[in-house]
């Protein structure tokens, strides 16, 4: 059962880093239980805010109705007691339905909404859609406004209304002028997170429009400077701020953009370079090539942010 009322969650994740944590799949690209149960255990030990399972950067849109609900339970068992850990849901509505109320009976303390598979859609169809999922159970809603779900300041607005289950809104677009207009409409109803790829980059001017937290996907492997990045953006400190997009975030995004696909599959490499494993992406993406990660090693060294906590266990 949920620890937190909606609400009480939407308060909780406004203020502080959130991240998500990558599936671990072994090499015939299984779920890999014991690699996903010791990420989950180290993730959940550092100050973050919350943990999204089986979402983008956990490849949730490769797994199965039923690897999403053993992910998730996997991941309440082993860090909902430390922090509030979300579940996703995808697909098509009944699909998303399935995964809402897997969610739930794990454990789970909400869910990010993820666009609908692939058919373009107006809004009528994503209001019916999302409040099809809000319906359905009684945990926080976050929807992810990007790709064929693009939600208007209207459409949130009546959702806002219609569900007290409804929490959130994450954007993956960029557009200052629809992001203005979704606040300006529905203030602190809810709470705002940046979603774009490697968000750290964004994080700062997005602060200014009401997002007040973002999720990280570096957070996965450098979790004490993905902690670090985000305290200088509540702060405001440009210095800062700069200094560290300067120093590894912006030479990170050339490494990142060598490959499509590679925003998730850098992730899984980075962990490689930290000297823990997260294990292989599934098809259709592809694994950094090996010069991909030397590249990313001796720029995580270079920029000396290795975690503290896997430096201790190295020199012990």
């Amino acid at each position: 059962m949920a620890q937190y009322a909606p609400q009480e969650l939407a308060a909780k994740l406004k203020d502080g880093l959130l991240s998500f944590p990558v599936t671990a799949f072994d090499a015939e690209l299984n779920v890999d239980e014991k690699k996903y149960r010791e990420h989950l255990d180290w993730q959940s030990s550092f100050d973050v805010a919350g943990l999204f399972a089986a979402g983008g950067t956990g490849e949730g849109f490769s797994l199965s109705i039923e690897e999403n609900a053993r992910v998730v339970r996997m991941a309440v068992e082993e860090a909902g007691s430390r922090v509030p850990v979300l579940a996703s849901a995808g697909g098509a509505t009944g699909q998303a339905v399935q995964n809402a109320k897997d969610a739930e009976s794990a454990g789970a303390e909400g869910l990010l909404l993820l666009p609908p598979y692939l058919t373009e859609c107006d809004q009528a169809g994503l209001e019916r859609h999302v409040s099809t999922i809000c319906s359905s159970t009684d945990i926080g809603v976050i929807v992810y406004n990007r790709a064929n779900a693009i939600y208007s300041a209207d459409t949130v607005a009546r959702l806002s209304e219609r569900h007290e289950n409804f929490i959130g809104f994450k954007d993956a677009t960029g557009d200052i002028e629809h992001l203005t207009k979704v606040y300006s409409k529905n203030g602190d109803r809810l709470f705002y997170l940046g979603g774009l790829p490697t968000a750290e980059t964004f994080a700062l001017p997005l602060l200014q429009l009401g997002m007040s937290t973002y999720s990280s996907a570096m957070y996965n492997f450098v979790p004490e400077f993905a902690l670090d990045f985000y305290r200088d953006v509540r702060n405001q400190d440009h210095a800062a701020v700069t200094e560290k997009l300067n120093r590894f975030v912006l030479p990170y995004l050339e490494i990142r953009d060598r490959v499509k696909g590679y925003g998730v599959s850098i992730v899984k490499g980075g962990l490689k370079a930290v000297g823990r494993d997260g294990g292989f992406v599934r098809p259709p993406l592809q694994d950094l090539t090996e010069q991909d990660i030397a590249d990313l090693t001796t720029l995580v060294d270079a920029a000396g942010i290795r975690s503290a906590t896997l430096a201790a266990a190295h020199s012990a």
